[in-house]
């Protein structure tokens, strides 16, 4: 009996951890971000809300339990279905959160929906733990090992049928319970077997007439739901291939409804557009779409006079649409008006790496440039395998003297041992008049500090670094470039930054030439020839003069100027950084946030203007931040005070309240009161120490999984093998819990780790980075091994305690980690993007420490 309950519980939790992992994927695709903090928090509040149900109807045997888990498994399987058609029909977008004020309460809603399974797998779980008492380290060790194998599920289940598979998946996952407990392991005797009593005794045959009708209507029933399990879960599965086979042919259907301003929206919207490819793998959606209206050239002078050649869009989770440019290198004459092109003209016969060209604009520039080789760094093959099928005789990727590389930037700029004349970034992204929504979340290591390092030092001698950025009003995104740029350049022994970089701009772009060797004159009198004849406006070179800038597309004032100026030549750029309206700092791996340009000093602002402007500028990605916490704070202060609060008012002050919670608890007050101290000792002990501790694993997970995305390049994989590492290793510690000699030595050591952990971490990053792919993942696997075995030893103390003092409040304590952990995944999502990861972690060594001081004397692991 006990394997099944365990195997329901690790069934539970696969089908949960796959669940996680695909909504990061699917807010990725619907709402411009992955939102992984959001959707471990969906889950946390689901455990949180389970265990105070638990709480509140504590009286499980273990026969109950297992009709319990039955149920589950069925209710398990239909929330997803609810929860999946909620987020698909609920109109919420967080992109228009910021001055749409109905999005707040969409927003709860979507939230709420999205937490529906979750709270019926934690009620599995919990329940399970509660009644289990003697074992419950193991069934602990069950859930963590089921965890791990759902986060290792959910890549393959994403590339082999997307999103809608893998959610069907998980589905089908969570459903098994119920056809594991399906069936009763009654004896049922053939009639002429069955005991007959006398018609006086005080067991007559009423009694067994009726005991035998109702023993065969559950065996009837059951056997029903067992048998309408296995074929509703045999459906399921057919689905899913038909999906995989779908998928597998460049057919995928989309399967959710996204904002209806992310760029696929628009396409699809285009009279006339038809979809040519539509393919999932584990870390993407890509489409490709023509007559779409593509025309998209950034930063194309206005002096250019003929017809663009025509183009297909390339979309990447349903975002904005990159071109696939339908013309051959010899013929594409509109690459010499586009602002890069003056690299191409001062480095003829160049050696180029173009780092993410999306659909291949970048590279057909540089081959129209007279490259004469050009490598291409595509991290996503998806993307390749995209243009080659839809862009035929035109692929630049099958060109000869291109050369393709799959890996993520920054580990092959780290890795890679050539050097290039030119390091081209080309501009892929959509233009945003302001950094809005949820964009101002999203992680960008290419464009911090230690990346735009690592481009310059992939230059030859005389190599030169192009980046191409949109003009923002106020400037912003160029101001930042600026800026790190200056600082990275510094950092490599560069003394005057200001006389390496060329800076210029066009009616939406600005760009970027840094030449760490320096220009000569010649260099700076074909740049302004260049220029001149292109109508773009110079805002920054060595010897510029003010009567040159703002010429030709004229602002107010020469604001890009001015404020380069000043970043460039200041004796203190912190000073510059202090005194700017918005927050313009260079980013750093350990504060990634490229987009966001928030500041504190915005907030009466930013208040002001909602749900009066459109687009309150650099504030609004908080929006959804502090949203969220105000709802969880509320969420799992309920559901904390929720089995207090019933205790308190509901059964003491009304009889007819309590008679109802007696007949269904089949429980009586008193045994009830004796098992739930909420006052004394027991009571705050566990608010203390298992909140602690649901504080402390967030705020270590969460920046671990950011972190990571440096690592493995995507935060689909940084999400599974950081997830895979902490629960398996703290699944063995949870085993490992039961015989552990000494509680408060292990925290101690615990506490140690995790400052060691958050120390090492940015020197640990670079040595991995020039490791192979499989060595990386296994490196952060092992890497992570002792960390995640030690976080796993501190809950089933805890829960070793309370079943010798309190085993009624197993299920509070379930409630109160569960809760914790919501708000800390929200709080360490906002203080990551304020302060960075660092202070996150620190934050997790301290809420350890505290649990260290809050463990009971008595805590046992016996």
């Amino acid at each position: 009996m006990f394997r099944r309950q365990a195997f329901s519980v690790a069934l539970f939790a696969a089908a949960t951890l796959l669940l996680e992992s695909t909504f990061t994927r699917l807010l990725a695709v619907a709402q411009f971000y992955h939102f992984a903090f959001l959707v471990i928090s969906l889950a946390l509040l689901g455990f949180g809300a389970s265990g105070a149900l638990l709480s509140i109807f504590p009286k499980l045997r273990p026969e109950s339990l297992n009709r319990m888990l039955a149920w589950l498994g069925l209710g398990f399987f239909i929330s997803v279905g609810i929860a999946y058609a909620g987020v698909n029909w609920l109109p919420f977008d967080s992109y228009s959160i910021a001055w749409e004020r109905r999005q707040i309460l969409l927003f709860a809603l979507y939230y709420l929906s999205l937490a529906l399974p979750f709270l019926v797998s934690g009620l599995g779980i919990g329940a399970a733990l509660a009644v289990v008492e003697d074992r419950s380290h193991l069934l602990y060790a069950a859930n963590l090992f089921g965890s791990a194998v759902g986060a290792l599920l959910a890549p393959l289940a994403l590339g082999v049928a997307g999103v809608p598979g893998a959610v069907l998946l998980s589905a089908c996952l969570g459903g098994l319970p119920a056809l594991v407990f399906s069936r009763s392991k009654r004896k049922h005797f053939p009639r002429s077997r069955r005991k007959r009593f006398p018609p006086d005794s005080a067991h007559g045959a009423p009694l067994e007439r009726g005991s035998n009708l109702i023993t065969e209507k559950k065996g009837k029933f059951e056997n029903w739901l067992r048998s309408g399990g296995i074929l509703l879960f045999g459906l399921g599965f057919l689905a899913f291939g038909g999906l995989a086979l779908l998928n597998g042919r460049g057919r995928a259907p989309l399967g959710i409804t996204i904002s209806p301003y992310k760029g696929l929206a628009h396409a699809y919207r285009y009279p006339g557009s038809e979809t040519l490819f539509s393919k999932w793998n584990p870390i993407s959606r890509v489409d490709v779409l023509r007559h779409a209206g593509t025309r998209r050239l950034p930063g194309l002078s206005y002096a250019y006079d003929r017809t663009p050649p025509p183009q297909h869009g390339l979309s990447v989770d349903a975002g904005p649409l990159q071109p696939i440019t339908l013309t051959s290198p010899a013929d594409f004459e509109a690459a010499a008006w586009m602002p890069e092109s003056l690299a191409f003209v001062l480095n003829p016969r160049a050696s180029v790496l173009v780092v993410e060209p999306g659909g291949g604009l970048g590279v057909l520039q540089a081959l129209a440039g007279d490259a004469a080789q050009v490598t291409a760094l595509v991290e996503n093959p998806l993307i390749v395998e995209a243009a080659t099928t839809t862009s035929l005789d035109f692929n630049v990727y099958h060109h000869p003297r291109v050369e393709v590389v799959s890996e993520p930037g920054r580990v092959f700029l780290g890795q890679e041992q050539r050097v290039y004349d030119i390091c081209y970034f080309p501009l892929t992204d959509a233009y945003r008049p302001v950094t809005s929504g949820a964009y101002s979340l999203a992680e960008n290591y290419t464009l911090t500090g230690e990346g735009l390092e690592s481009a310059l030092a992939s230059l030859s001698p005389a190599g030169t670094l192009v980046i191409s950025r949109w003009a923002q009003s106020p400037p912003s995104e160029s101001l930042r470039l600026v800026a790190t740029l200056a600082e990275s350049l510094a950092r490599r022994g560069v003394e005057h930054p200001e006389e390496t970089l060329l800076a210029y701009r066009g009616i939406q772009t600005f760009t970027v030439l840094v030449k760490p060797a320096g220009w000569t004159e010649r260099e700076l009198g074909a740049a302004r020839d260049f220029l001149e004849s292109r109508r773009f406006d110079l805002v920054w070179a060595p010897d510029i003069q003010e009567g040159e800038v703002n010429r030709f597309n004229r602002l107010p004032e020469p604001s890009y100027y001015e404020n380069v100026k000043a970043l460039l030549t200041s004796s203190n750029r912190e000073e510059v950084y202090a005194a700017y309206a918005y927050d313009i700092s260079p980013p750093g791996d350990n504060h990634p946030f490229f987009f966001h340009f928030f500041t504190w000093e915005q907030t009466p602002e930013v208040l002001s203007t909602l749900g009066k402007t459109w687009q309150p500028f650099g504030g609004s990605g908080y929006f959804i931040l502090l949203a969220l916490l105000a709802l969880v704070v509320v969420l799992s202060a309920v559901l904390i005070l929720l089995p207090v609060v019933f205790q308190r008012v509901i059964i003491h002050s009304f009889p007819p309240c309590r008679a109802i919670w007696q007949i269904a608890c089949r429980d009586t007050i008193s045994t009830y009161m004796r098992g739930h101290d909420w006052n004394g000792k027991a009571g705050k002990g566990i608010l203390a120490y298992f909140g602690l501790l649901g504080l402390g694993f967030l705020f270590l997970e969460i920046p671990l999984i950011q972190r990571w995305i440096l690592l493995l390049g995507q935060p689909t994989y940084a999400f599974t093998v950081v997830v895979i590492a902490l629960l398996f290793f703290s699944g063995l510690g949870s085993m490992a819990a039961g015989s552990w000699l000494n509680p408060r030595t292990g925290l101690g050591i615990l506490v140690l780790a995790a400052v060691g952990y958050t120390l090492a971490m940015p020197h640990l990053t670079q040595i991995l980075l020039a490791w192979p792919g499989w060595a990386r993942m296994m490196g952060t696997f092992l890497g992570l091994a002792p960390l995640g075995f030690l976080m796993g030893i501190p809950f089933p103390l805890g829960l070793a305690w309370l079943k010798e003092n309190a085993p009624g409040m197993i299920p509070w304590a379930w409630a109160v980690n569960g809760c914790a952990s919501v708000i800390a995944s929200v709080l360490a999502a906002i203080f990551a993007l304020s302060y960075g990861y660092t202070l996150v972690m620190l934050l997790g060594v301290a809420a350890y420490a505290g649990a260290w001081v809050a463990l009971p004397v008595q805590s046992s692991a016996n």
